[in-house]
């Protein structure tokens, strides 16, 4: 595992110590900071925009080769980190509880270090991530007029007037499609000059807010409309292990709803988030893959497998099938046939 050393909290600085170690390019324009690589460790553009009052951006998009362990050694106060990733997933851990967590895609976490703490950010290998961090220096934040932190609840709000980071902060919430959305917006900015400027600043503050009320609901106990639980996206695990288990029966949103537990709304975004799918189209994909394993290996007729994952009509299941793989399922068969007699 690369063990990569950072000792700064300013975006600018992050992306040039990077730089030293993953080579690339380093660009500057609208004082936004873009690094772009593509090395022996990995390709991907990780950028870098810092603002008024102590709120600054870095965004990460890599996909590397090996294990990457980026190590922030901070002996100033530490910010407060907005953390959200959109793809992918990485490791986290600090020297105050050497513990080690997994945050999530679509998981909003929030942290907050002490003073002095050492914090380790473990990027696996082969796997595209994309992942947010804003961070917010709340001595500057707390000058900046109508900032409201009154309204924030009560443990984010001592996190916001610990200037000193004599305390540590962990919130790892729920999965949330909404501020998976408006990040996305975020990314896809392309805008230039001032326009862009205002438009990155105005969607880091809106997502703060989604952020930040996200985590006001968790620990009220409430869940928005947009947001899943730890428990929901387990249930949703279940659910997809049962559908394996009886690819054959009728299998409609009511149903598998009903099933695990949840509303049917809470189901198609759970299929969202895990699969990037709706209920119908996963069930779809996964008879299709099915069906395709019993034609390469088994000895029945299509119109048996056909009954066997689940499909009334022969020539629906041909069609789609088509649609999917670029051939119907007689030919291959025959193709798979001629590949085992070769």
């Amino acid at each position: 595992m690369r063990e990569i050393e950072i000792n700064s909290i300013e975006g600018a600085e992050i992306l040039k110590q990077l730089k030293n170690h993953l080579s690339g390019s380093l660009k500057e324009q609208w004082g936004e900071y873009v690094l772009e690589f593509d090395s022996e460790l990995g390709k991907g553009m990780i950028r870098s925009i810092a603002f008024d009052w102590g709120v600054s951006l870095v965004d990460y998009d890599v996909n590397f080769t090996e294990d990457i362990k980026i190590t922030f050694n901070i002996t100033k106060a530490n910010p407060i980190q907005f953390i959200f990733v959109s793809e992918g997933h990485i490791e986290y851990l600090n020297n105050t509880d050497n513990k080690i967590s997994t945050f999530e895609r679509y998981q909003n976490i929030i942290i907050s270090t002490k003073k002095n703490s050492k914090e380790t950010y473990i990027f696996p290998k082969t796997v595209a991530i994309k992942v947010n961090f804003i961070y917010i220096l709340r001595k500057e934040f707390s000058k900046r007029k109508n900032n409201n932190l009154s309204f924030l609840s009560k443990s984010l709000l001592d996190v916001f007037q610990d200037g000193d980071s004599e305390t540590s902060y962990n919130h790892y919430g729920n999965f949330n499609l909404k501020i998976a959305d408006q990040i996305r917006q975020l990314q896809e900015s392309y805008e230039s000059g001032i326009v862009r400027t205002l438009s990155i600043e105005g969607q880091l503050n809106l997502i703060l807010a989604m952020q930040m009320l996200e985590q006001n609901n968790y620990e009220s106990g409430m869940t928005l409309p947009e947001s899943l639980s730890k428990s929901d996206i387990k249930k949703i695990h279940r659910l997809s292990e049962y559908i394996v288990d009886n690819i054959s029966e009728p299998l409609s949103v009511n149903t598998l709803a009903t099933r695990a537990g949840l509303s049917t709304k809470k189901l198609q975004l759970g299929f969202r988030v895990l699969y990037s799918k709706s209920v119908n189209e996963y069930v779809r994909q996964l008879k299709l893959e099915i069906s395709r394993d019993y034609i390469k290996n088994s000895n029945d007729s299509i119109s048996e497998i056909v009954y066997n994952i689940g499909f009334k009509s022969r020539s629906y299941f041909s069609k789609i099938f088509f649609e999917r793989y670029g051939i119907l399922p007689t030919e291959y068969r025959k193709k798979n046939k001629v590949k085992g007699q070769n």
